[in-house]
């Protein structure tokens, strides 16, 4: 009997055990679905798809990342994401996770051959299926773009060779278009994010796949995808593009249309981009400004990271509008710099703080987010708003930010300090609370202290400096970077380096013609004006006539016209530049593996579509300049002027020689011995002169032979490929060597 009813307790012990096992099995499902429910949104009826954000504040934030360039030869690119990236979005908990581009590297070990290769494609959605798993995150939140490397061959979209279209997230989850949007909504704003891919549609191999290349039916899907809230919501929209080309590696539509014209119709807060990497400098920002010049009205240059006459004053009339003005941030690279941007857009004020993997641990992160940063987030539109007393006063009453934190944060303080007598004096120092609830969760917390911001008013955009510390529950320290505000909205100034400037502040597409031209047009007045002079207008300048009367034009007209006196060089010159305008450079292999060969002029390459009997004629342009301008500037111009210090040389050694062996009339004239003394160190028959110039050819041959070597890598070609572009100018630089080598 004991045993009986030791059996009947065991039996209803189990009987409880598996009912609460069941409970929390029920329980932990209910919380998935809720999370899932969090981050998934909801489909409207007019298809757009929409996240409600539920920070109980005006706040969102989402994470950027860029040109991860995962790659078989540098498998640490990918270990360092999957171990970093993943408790890091597991900590920040975005409402969307945006990846610009360059997924995959695409080049051999070399860096010389460029293709797309499966198994860094492979590797890529292994890695981000651990990231999403680990992070906690839906992956419907992350939205990844193709970058040029991960279009490197691809002859059509959705052909065998298109791995995008296979292993991507945005593949996966059926974004198929080239423009995708995603609403995030909260109690007080709509935050419309649209991502563009303006890869080439016919993907060549690198280094000619350089450029975006927007098509008019693309910036008209995008323009219809801007408006696409506006006169339907009775809320403010914020409106941010992501994409992977800055504008000044966006080539112009076949229309003429341009990106920045499309940003500026809908004055969208901000475009965040890639492409770039970090070793150009740090402030790869420009601020774009409606100044009646569009990129189509052959605006080439913008010298400063802001345009001039973006400080104008506002127009308070009623119904007057402020200039319409958008925001451009490139952000550093995975790649070298692990590398990862939050952006938070606070009650309409779009702030961003890039972190640094690489060089420290992020074990506490800090985001202001109001007031905004005068150098590289301020506004004419905040101006506007400030002057003509617009503003919503609410997000202007309090010094807010995010902390980020994997520990219990104790202590958030707010320093200002004033700037103007020459070094930092704190005129501000003021504990922030938390608030909203409880954010353990996701380790994310908004801080706020209120402050009478009007006695921060001045003239001066850079005077007064923010600074936050946070203090954790271990007594660690954390500050953020100090950055300059102006109340007024008013913006400070910031140069670029040379090397900021000219990847961020050159439209190179718009460049590339002129360049060229410029260049070829230079080349042929160079050997037609002497020949002219002495067909037409008869006058022959030799070293004689200079001597006689000295001065720079007669000195070019004599060495030119010294020039023209040899055939093979004045007719080979002039032949091969007309070779470069008119004829095919070189053919080479521009697809993955199609063992199918086209061939490149100065217009791009001639291809033929997949499936289609058409020629695709100038694929590739302007990206072609990245082999043209080089050889052009670097090559050939180099190879004239070398040619010309060689025929000079040979002349003035003529002279010399005749000087000091007593052959002319005037062997006892005094000038001429003088001369003939100062002339003896470089033109005697050590001839130190000439033996430079025969460094300098050395090392041109060089600089061309590595071209010829990395197209040979980069399309498969040998000498067979591209005679004319590879032998030419080695041979005439030869030609002339040899002809100047003895002088009668």
């Amino acid at each position: 009997m004991e045993s009986i009813g030791d059996d009947d307790e065991l039996s209803s012990k189990t009987v409880s055990l598996r009912r609460r096992i069941s409970f929390t099995i029920l329980l932990l499902l209910l919380l998935l679905i809720s999370l899932s429910t969090k981050v998934s949104g909801s489909i409207d009826e007019s298809g757009r798809r929409v996240i409600e954000a539920r920070t109980g504040q005006d706040l969102i934030w989402v994470v950027q990342l860029s040109d991860l360039h995962f790659s078989v030869h540098h498998p640490e690119r990918a270990i360092d994401f999957k171990n970093i990236v993943g408790p890091a979005l597991s900590l920040i908990n975005p409402s969307l996770v945006l990846i610009t581009g360059d997924l995959t590297d695409g080049k051999s070990k070399d860096m010389l051959t460029m293709k797309l290769n499966e198994d860094e494609w492979l590797e890529y959605e292994s890695v981000m299926q651990d990231v999403v798993k680990r992070s906690g995150l839906n992956k419907s939140i992350f939205y990844d773009l193709r970058g040029n490397h991960d279009n490197f061959g691809v002859p059509a979209v959705g052909s065998s060779v298109d791995f995008f279209s296979k292993y991507s997230i945005n593949a996966q989850m059926g974004r198929k278009g080239n423009v995708n949007t995603i609403t995030v909504e909260t109690s007080e704003r709509k935050h419309l994010f649209v991502g563009i891919d303006t890869t080439m549609h016919i993907g060549l191999r690198g280094p000619t796949n350089l450029f975006g290349h927007p098509t008019d039916e693309l910036l008209s899907s995008l323009d219809s995808h801007l408006s696409q809230w506006d006169n339907q919501s009775a809320k403010p929209v914020a409106k941010i593009s992501f994409g992977h080309f800055p504008l000044s590696f966006t080539a112009l539509s076949h229309s003429q249309k341009s990106l920045k014209d499309v940003f500026l119709k809908h004055s969208i807060s901000a475009y965040v981009c890639g492409h770039l990497h970090s070793k150009f400098g740090k402030n790869l920002k420009r601020h774009h400004h409606s100044g009646g010049i569009s990129l189509s009205d052959n605006d080439l240059f913008q010298l400063n990271m802001r345009q001039s006459g973006a400080e104008s004053t506002s127009n308070c009339s009623f119904g007057a509008l402020p200039a319409a003005e958008f925001w451009e941030w490139e952000m550093g690279d995975w790649r070298k710099n692990r590398a990862m941007r939050i952006m938070a857009i606070d009650r309409g004020h779009v702030s961003y703080v890039d972190l640094d993997f690489k060089s420290k641990s992020q074990r506490t992160i800090i985001l202001p987010t109001f007031p905004l940063d005068s150098r590289f987030m301020s506004t004419s539109f905040a101006r506007h708003k400030y002057e003509c007393q617009h503003m919503i006063s609410s997000s202007y009453d309090a010094i807010r930010a995010i902390v980020f934190s994997h520990s219990l944060i104790v202590e958030v303080v707010a320093r200002v300090y004033d700037s103007s007598p020459g070094f930092d004096n704190l005129v501000m120092e003021a504990p922030m609370r938390k608030l909203g609830g409880d954010s353990s969760s996701s380790g994310a917390t908004f801080f706020s202290v209120p402050w009478n911001y009007r006695a921060f008013e001045d003239p001066l955009p850079d005077r007064f400096w923010l600074q936050i510390e946070v203090t954790d529950i271990k007594g660690r320290l954390t500050l953020s970077e100090m950055r300059p505000f102006s109340i007024n909205g008013l913006s400070s100034k910031v140069s670029w380096t040379w090397n900021e400037f000219r990847v961020m502040g050159c439209q190179w597409a718009a460049l590339y013609y002129p360049i060229l031209w410029a260049a070829m047009y230079s080349l042929f007045l160079v050997f037609l004006i002497p020949k002219c002079i002495i067909i037409v207008f008869k006058k022959q300048y030799t070293l004689k006539k200079f001597i006689a009367k000295k001065g720079p034009i007669t000195l070019v007209v004599w060495i030119l016209q010294d020039l023209c006196r040899m055939p093979v060089v004045w007719f080979g010159y002039m032949a091969y530049l007309l070779y470069l305008i008119f004829f095919p450079w070189f053919s080479g292999e521009v697809f993955t593996d199609s063992g199918n060969r086209t061939y490149m002029t100065i217009m791009g390459w001639v291809v033929t579509s997949s499936g289609a009997d058409r020629k695709h004629v100038y694929i590739g342009q302007p990206d072609v300049m990245v082999l043209v301008i080089p050889h052009v500037v670097f090559v050939v111009i180099p190879s004239v002027l070398v040619v010309c210090c060689l025929v000079a040389e040979r002349e003035i050694y003529k002279d010399h020689i005749r000087t000091v062996s007593g052959k002319k009339e005037d062997d006892h004239d005094r000038g001429r011995k003088k001369r003939s003394q100062r002339r003896s160190l470089l033109f005697s028959n050590r001839r130190l002169f000439r033996k430079s110039l025969l460094v300098a050819s050395l090392a041109l041959y060089w600089k061309h032979f590595k071209n010829c070597w990395a197209l040979a890598r980069a399309y498969e070609m040998n000498e067979v490929h591209f005679p004319g572009y590879s032998l030419v100018v080695p041979l005439l630089l030869l030609y002339v060597i040899c002809k100047t080598h003895k002088v009668p």
